[in-house]
């Protein structure tokens, strides 16, 4: 039980930085906003077509950038100051929200505006990504960045569940433009810190190589490295089978087939966003210090499998809601998991390339599967659909364990470095 909650307690050891303190606190706030937002936008698609492939459209040109731009992305990290970097692409990400929102505001929208404006941020999101990532490990060290990442995610869900439970509720009683103008505003608070922390960042001396060339090497590596692989695949088919229903088929499920409103869909989100949050905070520093990491992604993702076909078959509320908040626990436990031990187990000078990998094999594939599960509600109804998903991914899962016995066999503190280098975060 010690053992329990010193690891628990170690899991915010980056906090004692002032920096990543700083940062963290403006992230707090701007994270809010975007999923305020991200609510929002997929009711308004959602009243403007009522169509589930709309909205599965709209989930697809907001990720599809990160798809395309990946191959760069993690080499402009390296190359450039992350710092500024970041900076610039939260200033354009908070002008992208002001457009949205008065165009709202002005009842001037249309589902052509959503869809260049969601492709618009993608391509700022794909820059964000993999310079948000190495600058977590510029403030808090490399010896710190699996714990900096697990916070960050952390509050990822602590947005998730409070930014669509409060849309939800603002949608309902004084319509959906005060989440645009809100997370515009939001803005400013992660500007604000970036501009007054001092990071300790590691130029990549080759930064100046083609970056395709690069690009060719981070994949020749990963040829060789059968456990890298196997983190890629959970990732992959979390993204498929379980981030697919959640992104984008919520608003759908809650109008559908539980004959609710934006309210009900808020809540709803809000729910999967608590359950990812009580996984971030106590399953994941225990799965994290796991020796046996195979069957941990396993177990995750088989976990998810089933509370997500319980999902599937509810129709009442507070069923579904339930379901949501055990089957969300899998996924950042993947996730989350899998990021640290890629940036651990990476070589120095190709943690941006195969970080940015991580992110194209995650979130760059979300426009494929949101366009599948769109198709799939279409053809055969939104419940068949998400149980279709729940059966491929415990079939998927539960085959890649017995299939590959080198992911059982794995253990973890074995492969990993016995000492990790520490960075101190500059006070």
């Amino acid at each position: 039980m010690n053992s329990t909650l010193d690891t628990l307690r170690a899991s915010f050891s980056p906090l004692r930085y002032p920096n990543f303190r700083l940062y963290l606190g403006g992230q707090a706030i701007s994270l809010i906003g975007t999923w305020l937002q991200n609510a929002a936008q997929a009711w308004v698609v959602w009243t403007l077509t009522d169509s589930v492939e709309a909205l599965g459209t709209v989930q697809a040109l907001a990720t599809l950038p990160i798809l395309l731009v990946g191959p760069f992305a993690g080499s402009l990290a390296d190359r450039l100051d992350r710092r500024k970097l970041l900076i610039a692409t939260q200033s354009v990400a908070m002008m992208l929200a002001f457009i949205l929102a008065t165009l709202v505001q002005t009842d001037l929208i249309r589902v052509w505006h959503v869809y260049i404006l969601a492709m618009t941020l993608g391509v700022v999101t794909a820059l964000d990504l993999p310079a948000q990532q190495a600058f977590l490990g510029d403030l808090a060290g490399m010896g710190e960045v699996r714990k900096a990442i697990n916070l960050n995610i952390m509050l990822v869900q602590i947005s998730r569940t409070l930014g669509p439970a409060v849309s939800g509720i603002m949608i309902a009683r004084i319509g959906t433009a005060p989440s645009f103008w809100l997370n515009g505003l939001s803005f400013m608070a992660v500007i604000a810190s970036l501009t007054l922390v001092r990071a300790n960042q590691v130029r990549n001396p080759t930064s100046h190589v083609n970056p395709l060339r690069q690009w060719v090497e981070g994949l020749r590596f990963l040829r060789t490295q059968p456990r890298l692989q196997d983190l890629y695949i959970f990732a992959a088919i979390m993204t498929f089978l379980m981030f697919s229903v959640i992104l984008t088929m919520l608003p759908a499920v809650a109008t559908r087939i539980l004959n609710g409103d934006a309210e009900t869909a808020g809540y709803l989100q809000a729910s999967s966003g608590f359950g990812a949050l009580v996984a971030v905070v106590f399953i994941v520093p225990l799965a994290q210090a796991h020796r046996r990491s195979g069957f941990v992604l396993s177990g995750a993702a088989i976990w998810a499998a089933g509370w997500l076909f319980l999902f599937a078959n509810s129709q009442w509320l507070v069923v579904s809601l339930v379901c949501l908040f055990f089957g969300s626990m899998g996924g950042p436990t993947i996730m989350t998991t899998a990021m640290g031990l890629i940036q651990v187990m990476a070589p120095h000078d190709m943690r941006g390339r195969l970080g940015s990998l991580f992110w194209m094999v995650s979130f760059g594939m979300q426009p494929i599967a949101a366009f599948l599960i769109g198709q799939s509600a279409h053809l055969f109804g939104i419940r068949t659909a998400i149980i279709i998903n729940a059966l491929l991914l415990m079939s998927a899962s539960a085959t890649l364990l017995l299939m590959r016995a080198g992911l059982r066999r794995w253990d973890v503190n074995v492969a990993l470095p016995k000492t990790l280098p520490v960075e101190s975060a500059l006070d």
